[in-house]
């Protein structure tokens, strides 16, 4: 079988490449010509709006944070714009070079093969057969149960070819950790410190993989080992994560809050902030209800992955946009109290994932002042904007004495909102206000 498939491969690129590379040869030197004019203007447009972007930024009419967005955008801007470009380009070249009769021999080329594979190829038996199934799919008719051993199976192999890969070590101590061998997770992570010394980002899985192995109790050896990582770092997501966890169970939530902010206060990009996001409003809500149920197990999953400190890079995970909350404070009446509603001439158009995202923000842009992430089935509902939902200390709600305030319900989650999603907006609204404003989402972004 392995003999015919590469008799049919040979088949098909030695055809091909005398039907085909005649033809092209004369047009690509063409194309690559004129690809090239279009990269360089592409190049000279990107550094003409970059500079004007940090004129901005001197000025003052940029801050760091909008710089940065807006550098990004432009960023991913140039790539689509290179990559519409060459699609456009290998679109063009396929209308310009499809004269018929390197065509008609295209066709007959594959009917040739096609008949060769359905009657010399014994092809339901290829297709069917339990060898080609695990070779498309390894981990096919596997449970998570397996999957994770196969897991551990692996890092432990890279481990003992590599008894001195601080990576592999810290990546078999988070791999046992999910298997629920604690033991052997904790003795991972020392051998990691072992390898490159003592840090938070170490203390914090390990006192993870201790909090589990005693039943979800922090005993005092546990409580030293989070006060050490917390003296080193007082932000590391992995030991807050584990403060903040057991503040949740113990029905302790305004801890659980100021552990999950400090987190969201921090510089960490290797955070899921919506999550995160998440389980700070799961537990405003349960500040006097007595209602101990975990919020989203995606946060507490960030302590259990990662990437070494220091000898390697953090691992790369989306940082979300959407708003984040500060511990509950006394606000007085600067806020903003809003009823938001979707039009019904686009309900069709609400998927049961969407996310939706509402925020107020200074009269004409700026970064978002107070903030609410909610999932689409909370709508019709009643929000208060307040510096409790402040993205940080320093831009507040109360800052302002007219806001305008939006509305957006985004189809990937995201606060930035794309094409195809749906946004209301109030132009004007006066910081203080005691009337309960009616903001209509009844728009799609084009």
């Amino acid at each position: 079988m392995h003999t015919f498939w590469i008799f049919i491969a040979l088949v098909l690129v030695v055809g091909l490449a005398l039907i085909w590379v005649p033809h092209l040869r004369q047009q690509k030197l063409n194309e690559k010509e004129e690809a090239g004019v279009r990269h360089q203007t592409n190049l000279e447009l990107f550094n003409e709006r970059l500079a004007a972007f940090e004129k901005e930024l001197q000025e003052g009419e940029l801050d760091q944070q909008e710089f940065d967005a807006l550098k990004q955008e432009l960023e991913m801007a140039l790539l689509q714009d290179v990559q519409d470009k060459e699609d456009e380009s290998l679109s063009n070249e396929s209308k310009h070079k499809s004269p018929l009769w390197p065509g008609i021999m295209t066709v007959a080329l594959f009917a040739i093969v096609g008949y060769m594979y359905h009657q010399l190829g014994a092809y339901e038996q290829a297709t069917n057969s339990p060898t080609v199934q695990r070779e498309q799919d390894p981990h096919a008719g596997m449970d998570p149960n397996q999957l994770m051993q196969q897991r551990v199976q692996m890092f432990e192999a890279q481990v003992q070819a590599q008894p001195d890969n601080s990576q592999a070590w810290f990546n078999l101590g988070h791999a046992y950790m999910s298997a629920s061998k604690y033991p052997q997770s904790i003795a991972a992570f020392d051998k990691v410190m072992e390898l490159v010394g003592t840090h938070s980002e170490l203390l914090g899985p390990k006192a993870t993989a201790m909090y589990y192995m005693a039943n979800q109790n922090i005993t005092p050896e546990i409580q030293a080992i989070i006060d050490q990582s917390l003296e080193l770092d007082a932000n590391d997501p992995s030991t807050l994560l584990l403060v903040a966890m057991d503040a949740f169970f113990k029905a302790e939530y305004q801890q659980a809050i100021d552990a999950w902010t400090a987190i969201l206060n921090g510089e960490r990009t290797d955070i899921d902030r919506a999550a995160i996001l998440d389980a700070i409003q799961t537990a405003q809500t349960r500040l006097g209800q007595g209602d101990s149920t975990m919020p989203n197990d995606a946060v507490h999953q960030n302590a259990a992955t990662g990437e070494m400190p220091d000898d390697a890079t953090h691992a790369k995970a989306r940082e979300e946009s959407s708003a984040t909350s500060l511990p509950a404070a006394a606000v007085g009446d600067q806020k903003v109290e809003v009823e938001v509603t979707v039009a019904d001439a686009l309900r069709d158009q609400l998927r049961p994932t969407d996310m939706v995202f509402i925020y107020a923000r200074h009269q004409g842009g700026g970064m978002p002042l107070a903030a609410v992430r909610l999932g689409i089935s909370a709508l019709p509902t009643t929000v208060i904007l307040d510096d409790t939902k402040a993205m940080s200390p320093q831009m507040t709600i109360s800052s302002a004495e007219v806001v305008e305030v939006i509305a957006t319900v985004s189809h990937n989650g995201d606060i930035r909102a794309d094409s195809g999603d749906l946004q209301g907006l109030l132009e004007t609204v006066t910081v203080g206000d005691t009337t309960t404003h009616k903001l209509v989402i009844d728009q799609v972004i084009p």
